[in-house]
């Protein structure tokens, strides 16, 4: 079996005496790294005055290996071209675009430094697996440094229909870049027919066959690839967590009330405020409500040094302000808003001990928080999950309450009618999802990925 290359932005480098916190895709990384043995390849998180230092180490059959950055590549490169650039246009927020053209600069150098960095160390064999949108031309780079071993690409957000891919600038050369690629997954069927359409009708491409496309001179099979979740380990974790300190105090707090949870970074493409207003909209019209529901909102800051995310904090706990402000009564907060991060065992308690679970961003590449709750449940009294038609999660979970989170009024009666749930039909829609969560966990995702790379 040939070597497993796998190339993020970040590397999850274990650190002594802290495992079994990796999240979904470190948890799908490693086991297929252990299984083969390979490399880890990526940037190590630490910004420094030269940049480009490669570090390496083995533990077990993988070998990790990271390199540092600048702080004009982390400007340019990271919080500029793929967080200023790539991920509003690809979450249809083209108003919070910067198409900066030192932004995609450093991008492309970034890139650049990762193949010279990385060619070196490829064996004849390695096959090579390259995750999101900051890495998009890293196959073209190493393309024309001379590698000549099976590349994939997997996109963990969401790709636009043509008439917002083109609103960027170097949108032909983005696409072109990665037909590079041997095989380019998708989180979802309509996300990989938005690509194929764009390359047949924008850029010229011809139609191999269903999935494969050609454009200038190179041919790229396409495919959807929805990412999972370790579902039995996080059921197992979660009966584990349910009467643990911290869940057993958050329990307490709420007393006989109906806890609703969200749990999100802290980003515009979460539809935080519109959640807080749908809620606020569930008090006013379903009065009943007050005194009897809470909801409890995690958000942990994410690039904090990004103006737009700086915006979306202070608008999220003015709205939180504004609700506590006309609903709260002397025992009783409606709105539980907390600004920082929990461990992955801890979520899995407060999930199991919550009514409701609420995701509902308007853009959204897949949603793992959706998945995580449903895997969290009590089997004999599961909560219910509201969420967005908008993320991809939504294809998959149809037993959820799927709403749109533009509206309103919509979002709060499904809030209603998931309170009002009868036993019987939580439990069957529960059991529904949490089936399928079983069947198409994170090894299946893997599996079925390196699969295709395999055959493409």
């Amino acid at each position: 079996m040939s070597r497993l290359v796998v190339v993020s932005n970040r590397v999850s480098a274990p650190r002594q005496g802290r495992t079994g916190g990796e999240g979904g895709l470190a948890v799908g990384i490693l086991a297929a790294l252990r299984e083969r043995g390979g490399l880890w390849f990526g940037w190590s998180g630490k910004i420094t005055e030269l940049g480009g230092k490669l570090e390496s180490f083995d533990a077990g059959r993988i070998t990790y290996a990271t390199l540092d950055l600048t702080a004009r590549d982390y400007e340019e490169y990271y919080s500029g071209f793929a967080n200023r650039s790539l991920w509003p246009l690809f979450h249809y927020r083209l108003d919070l675009a910067d198409f900066t053209r030192r932004y995609l600069a450093g991008y492309q150098r970034v890139n650049a430094l990762f193949a010279s960095k990385l060619l070196p160390g490829l064996q004849a064999d390695d096959q090579i697996w390259i995750h999101d949108y900051h890495l998009i031309p890293l196959a073209d780079q190493l393309r024309q440094a001379g590698c000549k071993q099976k590349i994939g690409f997997f996109l963990h957000i969401p790709w636009p229909a043509p008439e917002v891919l083109v609103a960027l600038p170097n949108h032909r050369s983005l696409v072109n870049s990665l037909c590079a690629y041997d095989l380019v997954g998708f989180q979802t069927e309509t996300d990989r027919q938005a690509f194929i359409d764009y390359v047949l009708r924008d850029a010229g491409g011809t139609a191999i066959d269903e999935t494969t496309v050609e454009l200038n001179g190179r041919r790229v099979k396409t495919g959807a690839y929805p990412i999972s979740i370790d579902t039995g380990n996080l059921a197992k974790v979660a009966e584990e967590a349910a009467n643990t300190r911290h869940t057993e105090r958050l329990r307490a707090s709420v007393r006989d009330r109906d806890l609703i949870v969200g749990v999100d970074r802290l980003d515009y493409s979460k539809g935080l405020v519109a959640r807080v207003e749908a809620f606020e909209h569930l008090l006013k019209a379903y009065p009943a409500n007050r005194g009897r529901a809470v909801f409890l909102q995690i958000a942990p800051p994410s690039r904090s040094d990004v103006p737009e995310y700086q915006q979306i904090r202070g608008e999220l706990e003015s709205a939180c302000g504004r609700v506590n402000a006309a609903y709260a009564d002397f025992d009783w907060t409606p709105i539980r808003y907390l600004n920082k991060g929990f461990s992955r065992r801890l979520l899995t308690g407060f999930f199991r001990v919550s009514s409701i679970g609420l995701v509902t961003p308007l853009r959204d590449g897949m949603n793992l928080v959706a998945k995580e709750y449903v895997a969290c449940q009590d089997p004999d009294e599961p909560g219910v999950l509201v969420l967005s038609r908008f993320a991809g999660a939504a294809r998959e979970l149809e037993a959820a309450l799927i709403v749109n989170p533009y509206d309103t009024e919509g979002v709060a009666e499904a809030l209603q009618s998931a309170l009002a749930m009868s036993r019987d039909e939580r439990r069957e829609r529960w059991r529904s999802m949490y089936d399928y969560l079983v069947r198409h966990d994170i090894d299946g995702w893997r599996e079925s990925f390196l699969k295709a790379l395999s055959d493409a």
